[in-house]
């Protein structure tokens, strides 16, 4: 399988490309749908020798980082199409603002500015990358080559060409749904890599609960921050599921207000508008402006 991944970064606009196939002519068009903050780059058809599906990535950059030499903390977020662009969102004009509220927040001093890397997910083939057991139902199963992605190819494809700081103090990772499933596992089994976890929303009912049986045997406990929210309105057992998982980190030592923000949201849903809403809190707890 080849290696070499294209280093195509463009200013604004984000194209919804097909997965297994590079489009010079999709690569070259634009749709202008980012917003209006002139910091969001894409790289094209990025390519792994651990998982077959080529995907696009979303690089938001905060406000001063052309005009300094510093660098900066990096939060890795899933979902990428989802993140910046209304025209990618998986609900057409519902995307998380996230570059909008990080410029708000670090122009008025209350985050510490921060590089975000949106990370496209494939498609149909989303839920084998992002659930760690397979399901005896559903497959799935693939989160460690997924994870081995991350952090072999993607994570220094960023440091290559980025300022940042590439310690776990500094490196955070999320995602919602799924995406929140797939954090934890890689968070848990790679927290010498991600010391920041923004987990909304999580899967926790993927095959039996099986990340809770996980996050039970972990010996030590691992230096991890994390952010977990739930809203009222998301299915039967979500609210259930998360207060297992607050219960099973709070038994292994992480403490409320300190390493552990648990939520639960009155009405909100599962849905892009929903994190949406989420974006500020979270990037207020885990990238504070010391």
């Amino acid at each position: 399988m080849p290696t070499e991944n294209f280093d195509i970064a463009e200013q604004g606009g984000a194209e919804d490309l097909e997965d297994s196939v590079p489009q010079l002519e999709a690569i070259e068009r634009q749709t202008g749908g980012v917003h209006n903050t002139d910091s969001v780059q894409r790289h094209h058809n990025f390519i792994s020798r651990f998982v077959p599906y080529r995907r696009d990535l979303v690089v938001y950059l905060p406000p001063e980082y052309e005009d300094s030499q510093r660098r900066y903390p990096v939060l890795y977020l899933h979902d990428g199409q989802n993140l910046f662009d209304p025209e990618t969102a998986y609900v057409r004009g519902m995307d998380w603002k996230v570059d909008e509220t990080a410029d708000s927040l670090i122009r008025a001093g209350e985050i510490e500015p921060v590089i975000i890397v949106g990370i496209f997910n494939t498609g149909v083939h989303r839920i084998e990358e992002y659930t760690p057991t397979r399901d005896r139902k559903l497959g799935g199963g693939h989160s460690e080559l997924y994870g081995r992605m991350l952090i072999e190819e993607l994570k220094p494809f960023i440091e290559q060409r980025y300022r940042t700081l590439a310690d776990a103090h500094n490196t955070g990772l999320g995602g919602s749904s799924l995406g929140g499933l797939a954090t934890l596992y890689l968070g848990f089994t790679y927290p010498e890599i991600f010391g920041k976890l923004a987990v909304l929303s999580p899967s926790v009912w993927w095959d039996n609960k099986a990340i809770l049986k996980m996050i039970q045997k972990t010996q030590p406990k691992p230096r991890l921050k994390i952010w977990l929210s739930m809203g009222t309105e998301e299915s039967k057992t979500g609210v259930r599921d998360a207060n297992l998982l607050d219960d099973a980190l709070v038994a292994k030592g992480w403490k409320e207000g300190e390493d552990l923000h648990y939520e639960v949201i009155p009405g909100a849903k599962h849905e892009e508008a929903a994190w949406a809403e989420r974006v500020e809190p979270v990037l207020r707890f885990l990238f504070p402006n010391a």
